[in-house]
Protein backbone atom coordinates (compact mmCIF):
# COMPACT_ATOMS: atom_id res chain seq x y z
CA UNK A 1 0.00 0.00 0.00
CA UNK A 2 1.50 3.51 -1.02
CA UNK A 3 1.35 5.99 1.84
CA UNK A 4 2.60 9.65 0.98
CA UNK A 5 2.68 11.49 4.79
CA UNK A 6 3.00 15.26 4.96
CA UNK A 7 4.40 17.05 7.80
CA UNK A 8 5.49 20.30 8.52
CA UNK A 9 3.28 22.49 7.96
CA UNK A 10 0.85 25.82 10.40
CA UNK A 11 0.53 28.95 11.36
CA UNK A 12 3.95 31.30 10.40
CA UNK A 13 3.67 35.01 10.04
CA UNK A 14 4.06 36.64 6.48
CA UNK A 15 7.93 36.61 5.39
CA UNK A 16 8.61 33.94 7.42
CA UNK A 17 9.69 30.48 6.54
CA UNK A 18 8.28 26.74 6.67
CA UNK A 19 9.67 23.62 5.95
CA UNK A 20 7.94 20.60 4.55
CA UNK A 21 8.37 17.19 4.72
CA UNK A 22 6.36 14.03 3.21
CA UNK A 23 7.63 10.21 3.68
CA UNK A 24 6.60 8.02 1.41
CA UNK A 25 6.22 4.41 1.64
CA UNK A 26 5.01 1.40 -0.72
CA UNK A 27 6.81 3.09 -3.47
CA UNK A 28 10.49 2.23 -4.89
CA UNK A 29 10.93 6.24 -4.49
CA UNK A 30 14.28 6.47 -5.96
CA UNK A 31 12.29 5.79 -9.43
CA UNK A 32 9.67 7.87 -8.99
CA UNK A 33 9.21 11.89 -9.81
CA UNK A 34 7.65 13.47 -6.89
CA UNK A 35 5.65 16.58 -6.33
CA UNK A 36 4.03 19.23 -4.22
CA UNK A 37 0.87 21.15 -4.73
CA UNK A 38 -1.28 23.55 -3.43
CA UNK A 39 -5.18 24.31 -3.49
CA UNK A 40 -7.34 27.17 -1.44
CA UNK A 41 -11.05 26.76 -1.19
CA UNK A 42 -12.77 27.14 -4.90
CA UNK A 43 -9.52 27.17 -6.51
CA UNK A 44 -8.01 24.25 -8.83
CA UNK A 45 -5.14 22.58 -7.21
CA UNK A 46 -1.45 23.79 -8.65
CA UNK A 47 1.88 22.90 -8.91
CA UNK A 48 4.36 24.02 -6.46
CA UNK A 49 7.03 22.08 -7.54
CA UNK A 50 8.23 18.91 -8.76
CA UNK A 51 11.62 16.89 -8.89
CA UNK A 52 12.36 13.81 -11.21
CA UNK A 53 14.50 10.90 -10.23
CA UNK A 54 17.96 12.52 -11.39
CA UNK A 55 16.85 15.23 -8.99
CA UNK A 56 16.33 17.96 -12.24
CA UNK A 57 13.81 20.43 -10.53
CA UNK A 58 10.75 22.21 -11.47
CA UNK A 59 8.82 25.11 -9.94
CA UNK A 60 5.36 26.78 -10.45
CA UNK A 61 5.61 30.51 -11.32
CA UNK A 62 4.33 31.39 -7.43
CA UNK A 63 6.90 29.62 -5.77
CA UNK A 64 10.25 30.67 -8.08
CA UNK A 65 12.79 32.07 -6.08
CA UNK A 66 11.58 31.07 -2.72
CA UNK A 67 10.68 27.71 -2.87
CA UNK A 68 12.96 24.90 -2.76
CA UNK A 69 11.86 21.22 -3.32
CA UNK A 70 14.68 18.40 -2.67
CA UNK A 71 14.30 14.54 -1.83
CA UNK A 72 16.35 12.17 -0.20
CA UNK A 73 16.14 9.19 -1.60
CA UNK A 74 17.84 7.04 0.90
CA UNK A 75 14.89 8.09 3.56
CA UNK A 76 12.13 8.17 1.13
CA UNK A 77 11.13 11.64 1.85
CA UNK A 78 10.79 15.07 0.18
CA UNK A 79 10.90 18.31 1.37
CA UNK A 80 9.94 21.98 0.16
CA UNK A 81 11.59 24.43 1.76
CA UNK A 82 9.41 27.70 1.97
CA UNK A 83 11.10 30.91 2.67
CA UNK A 84 9.89 34.73 2.32
CA UNK A 85 5.90 33.17 2.72
CA UNK A 86 3.37 36.02 1.60
CA UNK A 87 -0.47 35.81 3.02
CA UNK A 88 -1.52 34.17 -0.88
CA UNK A 89 0.61 30.93 0.21
CA UNK A 90 -2.08 30.41 2.34
CA UNK A 91 -2.83 26.65 1.10
CA UNK A 92 -3.07 23.35 1.56
CA UNK A 93 -0.22 21.66 1.05
CA UNK A 94 -0.21 17.58 -1.15
CA UNK A 95 2.53 15.91 -1.82
CA UNK A 96 2.29 13.51 -4.84
CA UNK A 97 4.46 10.84 -6.39
CA UNK A 98 4.20 9.63 -10.07
CA UNK A 99 5.03 5.79 -10.96
CA UNK A 100 7.60 7.31 -13.90
CA UNK A 101 10.68 9.02 -12.70
CA UNK A 102 9.18 12.38 -14.52
CA UNK A 103 6.39 14.04 -14.64
CA UNK A 104 6.56 17.61 -15.87
CA UNK A 105 3.17 17.04 -17.29
CA UNK A 106 1.55 17.10 -13.97
CA UNK A 107 0.40 13.03 -13.95
CA UNK A 108 0.84 12.01 -10.41
CA UNK A 109 -0.58 8.76 -9.11
CA UNK A 110 -0.17 8.76 -5.80
CA UNK A 111 -1.51 11.61 -3.34
CA UNK A 112 -0.85 12.54 0.56
CA UNK A 113 -3.91 13.65 2.60
CA UNK A 114 -2.79 17.13 2.84
CA UNK A 115 -0.64 19.59 5.43
CA UNK A 116 -2.58 23.34 6.00
CA UNK A 117 -0.41 26.08 6.11
CA UNK A 118 -1.40 29.40 6.74
CA UNK A 119 0.34 32.89 6.54
CA UNK A 120 -0.64 35.55 8.62
CA UNK A 121 -0.02 39.04 7.21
Amino acid sequence: QVQLVESGGGLVQSGGSLRLSCAASGIPFVLNAIAWYRQTPGKERELVAAIDSAGSEKYGDSAKGRFTISRDNAKKMTFLQMNSLKHEDKAVYYCAAAKVPRSWEGEYDYWGKGNQVTVSS
